[in-house]
């Protein structure tokens, strides 16, 4: 029994506890079994790029894939939606052109997350042009 007044057990529950799970589900799915290795520092190397990895992939669903399809995905749709696909690299000085194919399901998203996390300046500079 719990001495606080308002919520219900319940929502204590939802709230309190399902969101730190979801968090953690998270970071299982981001780590994939990283810690395998027999030295303290290595697996202390991985588990610090699978931080690293996991506060990458909440700012790109946070300002990428906001009001996406892709908004709430795990971590490893997202790979696999976004990442995994055949495109041919072009690097130029200034700028890295893909090269998608004709048929990529992911094209227009593509370009909405390049868009939104492109720099300030060219996002400026392509909604000033006609």
């Amino acid at each position: 029994m719990t001495t606080l007044r308002g919520p219900t057990p319940s929502a204590i529950h939802q709230r309190e506890y399902c969101g730190r799970g979801q968090a953690e589900n998270w970071i299982k799915q981001v780590k994939c079994d990283r810690t395998s290795a027999s030295t303290f520092l290595a697996n202390f190397a991985r588990l610090l790029l699978t931080a690293v990895a996991y506060v990458l992939h909440q700012q790109l669903r946070q300002l990428g894939l906001n009001g996406t399809a892709l908004a709430a995905a795990q971590p490893r749709t997202v790979s696999l939606s976004l990442f995994k696909i055949a495109a041919r690299v072009k690097q130029y000085k200034d700028r890295v052109l893909l090269h998608l194919p004709s048929a990529c399901p992911v094209k227009a998203l593509l370009a909405l997350v390049c868009q939104r996390l492109g720099p300030a300046r060219r996002r400026s500079a392509m909604l000033a042009s006609p």
